[in-house]
């Protein structure tokens, strides 16, 4: 057996001439993340030819697997940071072209005689923007005020390393050289990058001393509500009145004419049109309560 140290000084320990081939022991590699990126594109070809005939869920499978993934993972650096600068958790886009990369390595075929940087890439890069389309700006701003935040975020992140301190609104205009009346609009419109969900559990005792949530502190109940469905209950009920009862409910809610004043329209007495107003609210009312058969 021997042990030789590649261009990265990483050890990487050999069974002869014989490891060359498909069939052979892979080498061992004590410091997959230390490889340079020359040295893992010839090491992960004879990897992945190997991988090619190992059965899935062995050892020697998992170890071939989890080290190609090591050995790549530059490649997944080198995509995240065209993406620099956009105000995101760095780590979280790594994290996501990670996987990437396994869904590369698992899908990668020596036969295709492509370099794998090649193919993992789209891979990684896909997965990233995919990240940046479902997680990001929950709401729809205008794209002026979308590359505003973008470039707030540089600047804030540049003044607060200069300052020691978070930088005031008139402190970033200045340095953005725009209004500070952008500066906040730009502000209020960051607030739609990211949503929660009204379920989303906070910390803090809630309505019943249990786990309280955001909608428990959020918006009111809109009494207008109500009177849209029972606007929506009543309106059949008042199709099934006959045309004079229909008549009398107008006058009196809507006209807001007194009962004198309908007695005299109806040539009938105060007395009779307010027994009438009675009998047709009753029936409305019963109806609305659901306590009223065929009419």
């Amino acid at each position: 057996m021997q042990t030789a140290v590649n261009r990265s000084g990483a050890e990487v320990v050999e069974s002869g001439a014989a490891a060359s081939t498909v069939g052979a022991p892979l080498p061992g590699i004590e410091q997959p993340r230390s490889i340079a990126p020359r040295d893992a594109r010839a090491l992960s070809r004879q990897f992945f030819a190997r991988l090619a005939v190992l059965e899935e869920g062995t050892h020697e499978y998992q170890y071939a697997r989890n080290t190609l993934i090591e050995m790549n993972m530059s490649l997944v650096r080198f995509a995240a940071g065209r993406f620099r600068g956009r105000g995101d958790d760095m780590e979280d886009v790594v994290q996501t072209g990670m996987i990437g990369l396994i869904k590369a390595i698992d899908r990668f075929e020596v036969a295709r005689e492509v370099e794998f940087t090649s193919f993992a890439l789209p891979y990684i890069v896909g997965e990233i923007k995919r990240f940046f389309r479902d997680t990001t700006w929950a709401v729809h701003v205008p794209r002026r005020l979308q590359e505003l935040r973008v470039e707030l975020a540089k600047a804030r992140d540049e003044l607060a390393s200069r300052l020691d301190r978070e930088p005031t609104v008139a402190e970033l205009a200045t340095l953005m050289n725009i209004a500070e009346s952008q500066v906040v609009e730009a502000q209020i419109a960051a607030n739609g990058y990211n949503s929660s969900s009204l379920d989303a559990a906070l910390t803090g005792d809630g309505p019943e001393n249990g786990e309280a949530v955001l909608a428990d502190f959020i918006g009111v109940e809109e009494e207008g509500l109500r009177l849209v469905e029972d606007y929506h209950s009543l309106a059949p009920l008042m199709a099934e009145l006959s045309e004079r009862d229909r008549r009398i409910i107008h006058m009196r809610f809507v006209e807001e004419a007194t009962q004198a004043e309908i007695g005299e329209r109806l040539g009938c007495s105060q007395m009779h049109v307010s027994r009438l107003i009675k009998r047709i609210i009753a029936r409305l009312r019963q109806g609305m309560l659901g306590e009223l058969g065929c009419a």
